[in-house]
């Protein structure tokens, strides 16, 4: 009996893969419970203990330590305690043996055997979960039990079951019953019905572990795997280093005569791998990167992370690859965004960039130029109206001005646009102003005035005659009556010059007067200037 009962346990836990004590365990929980079936209305808090050599069965009532007994079943005094546990106090729980019952009733049976086999699954559940979990991120093989085109694959791993989703899938791959094949273990969740386990064939990290196993440089850390950028199914790419000096990291990946990567390209079911050196420069990373191709040219620029990569027009195609699959994965390789171009473009690139900066150098100077030319012009013609301006202040002088109002004429041909540019308004004004006192100065000094004469001469210098000739007569009969004449009014507005002083002194000279010598003749011509 006792030897049956050690057999039986044995057997039981060596069937669910399970340690012998957490078996026992789960046998002792049923028997409390069985025994708390056969008495309800007592209410104690049973424990059970079996021995696994002899098999005898111990049960303990947990009691909890008062002084005053009020619950025989619950509760116990402390001398009674401090008997069974020494050192026992108040609030203490102590296991009093309790009487083992002849006889299971059959509902104590079944609830004995329902806690067993549920404590059993709870067991294995928690032990698959922390196993599987061990070898998260590691290949794992497995047994295809269910697969249909375009829809999630079961896997059987032996002690539970993986689920391969679609998206996980490799594109050139071809899936059917009872096939074993490797995936990838990508992660491992708790669920009430046992471990959820994901596994995928087209994770990069698949490539990886599948290096590990074929290489054992790779395995040992003297090659490592710097970066991977994968297409499952079709192309990936690799970038190895080495770690001690002496060590080929690419030859030692391919093997002799790429037996090694031949066995991971049939693992992947031909999926073409290109195994490249890693490099901390980034120009040459650039390059190797772009492998099978022969980069001649790699610009970086820094600021967008853009690299522009200059490849012979033979290569272009190569360096791109099938619908840029070979560049994208050499910018999913080195995290820069690539431009790939040919000589024949660059070259011409390279030709307008110097094109246009050569223009732009140009267009500085000869805008340079033309400012100082600009300067020049309106610093002489400011110069020339300054020399005007001083012309005309030393009007006054004895001898007559006739030759300075040609460079004012030569000062707006030579530089119309200067004179523009200075102010228009102002250089017209001060021409106009000059033009009108040099005409003054030229009439005064062909009547033997001057300036300072004409701005003295008033009427009371006039001295009229009482002697009038017969032809004054004759003419003054000519002349209409006094009262029929326009009576001259001062314009409003109008400025007048000492150029219609004179030519009104003149008017009245012509009009068949006698001048008188002196100051008479002169004032006899602003009278009939006056007059007029």
């Amino acid at each position: 009996m006792k030897s049956d009962f050690l057999i039986a346990l044995t057997q039981l836990a060596a069937e669910r893969h399970l340690p012998r004590e957490q078996v026992l365990g789960a046998i002792e929980v049923a028997l409390a419970s069985a025994f708390k079936k056969d008495n309800p209305a007592s209410g104690q808090n049973i424990s059970v203990t079996l021995n696994p050599n002899t098999g005898d069965v111990s049960v303990f009532a947990l009691k909890t330590v008062v002084e005053t007994v009020e619950d025989a079943d619950k509760e116990i005094t402390v001398a009674d305690a401090q008997f069974i546990k020494k050192g026992a106090v108040l609030g203490d729980e102590v296991a009093a043996a309790e009487p083992l019952p002849h006889n299971a009733s059959r509902i104590a049976a079944q609830t004995a055997k329902q806690v067993v086999l549920q404590r059993l699954r709870e067991a294995e559940r928690d032990l698959l979960y922390q196993e599987f979990q061990q070898h998260e991120g590691d290949i794992v093989s497995g047994v295809i039990e269910t697969a249909e085109p375009g829809r999630t694959i079961t896997l059987d791993l032996g002690r539970a079951q993986a689920v391969l989703p679609y998206e996980e899938q490799a594109p050139n791959e071809r899936y059917r019953k009872g096939q074993r094949t490797k995936v990838y273990l990508v992660s491992v969740r708790s669920t009430p019905k046992g471990p959820e386990i994901l596994v995928s064939r087209s994770h990069k990290n698949m490539l990886k572990r599948l290096f590990e196993i074929e290489v054992p440089e790779v395995y040992n850390g003297v090659v490592e795997i710097q970066a991977i950028a994968r297409e499952a199914g079709f192309r990936s790419k690799v970038a190895v280093s080495a770690t001690q000096p002496g060590i080929d990291p690419v030859g030692s990946c391919i093997g002799i005569r790429g037996n090694r990567i031949q066995s991971i390209v049939n693992e992947l079911q031909g999926e073409k791998i290109d195994i490249v050196s890693w490099d901390e420069e980034p120009r040459a990373f650039i390059t190797n990167a772009l492998s099978p191709s022969e980069p001649v040219h790699v610009e970086l620029l820094e600021s967008e992370q853009t690299a522009i990569v200059v490849v012979p027009d033979r290569q272009l195609s190569l360096a791109i690859g099938k619908e840029g699959q070979n560049t994208r994965l050499a910018a999913r390789l080195t995290g820069w965004r690539l431009d790939i171009k040919g000589t024949t473009e660059w070259e011409e690139i390279q030709e307008e960039i110097a094109a246009a900066g050569g223009a732009v150098a140009a267009a500085d100077e000869e805008a340079t130029e033309e400012t100082e030319a600009v300067a020049e012009v309106v610093e002489e013609a400011i110069a020339i109206v300054e020399e005007v301006e001083a012309a005309v202040e030393d009007a006054d002088v004895e001898e007559p001005v006739t030759a300075e109002a040609e460079p004012v004429e030569a000062v707006t041909e030579e530089a119309p646009e200067a004179a523009e540019e200075i102010d228009e308004d102002s250089i017209l004004e001060a021409l106009i102003r000059a033009e009108d006192e040099q005409a003054a100065v030229e009439t005064a000094s062909s009547e033997g005035l001057s300036v300072e004469d004409l701005d003295s001469f008033t009427i009371d210098d006039v001295e009229l005659s009482d002697e009038v000739d017969e032809e004054d007569e004759e003419d003054l009969g000519d002349l209409a009556d006094m009262d029929d004449l326009p009576v001259l009014t001062p314009d409003a507005g109008k400025i007048r010059f000492a150029e219609d002083i004179v030519e009104e002194f003149r008017g009245g000279a012509r009009g068949g007067r006698r001048r008188r010598g002196g100051g008479g003749a002169r004032g006899g011509g602003a009278r009939s200037g006056g007059g007029r």
